[in-house]
């Protein structure tokens, strides 16, 4: 079942890279006491997520803080070591939390997986932002197939 507003968060652990190596973080340390903006990408180095996607939270981070957004974090069904590397080939610094959801379980614990298996990618997570007030869901923002509307930041932005 999907995840929907006025639900919690389902419980999970994602890959983060710290300064000693790949290291994990919890989503009760991720969620607790917090407002989260949870952004879900196919995969990070792909097209839409690298031109549009993740670059338009990067550049609105003072705009969603604004908005009393403690954390913007983008997850996708890759390694910690890719999406390390691909926070600091779009210049995140630390205004975007990287999360590798490898074995894309969190994103089937929210029923947002899909599978890209015709494009090579295999199980990877649907494009999605869901704003997270505390560990509940309060905005969720599924993307059709292809399309690239109401999980942009603009569109967070707006439901802020």
């Amino acid at each position: 079942m999907t995840i929907a507003v006025g639900e919690n968060m389902p419980s999970g652990t994602f890959g983060i890279m710290t300064e000693s190596g790949p290291g994990a973080l919890s989503t009760s340390d991720l969620f607790s006491g917090k407002k989260v903006v949870l952004v879900s990408v196919p995969g990070a180095f792909t097209p839409t997520c690298s031109m549009n996607h993740l670059p338009g939270y990067v550049d609105q981070i003072d705009a969603l803080k604004g908005k009393n957004v403690d954390t913007v974090a983008c997850m996708a069904v890759n390694d910690v070591f890719v999406m390390d590397a691909w926070g600091k080939d779009r210049g995140v610094g630390g205004n975007v939390m990287m999360l590798a959801d490898g074995n894309g379980e969190y994103v089937g614990a929210l029923g947002l997986e899909m599978d890209a298996s015709g494009f090579g990618m295999g199980i990877r997570g649907q494009r999605f932002a869901i704003i997270v007030d505390d560990g509940k869901a309060t905005h969720v923002a599924i993307e059709a197939p292809g399309q690239f509307e109401v999980s942009k930041v603009e569109a967070i932005l707006e439901a802020l």
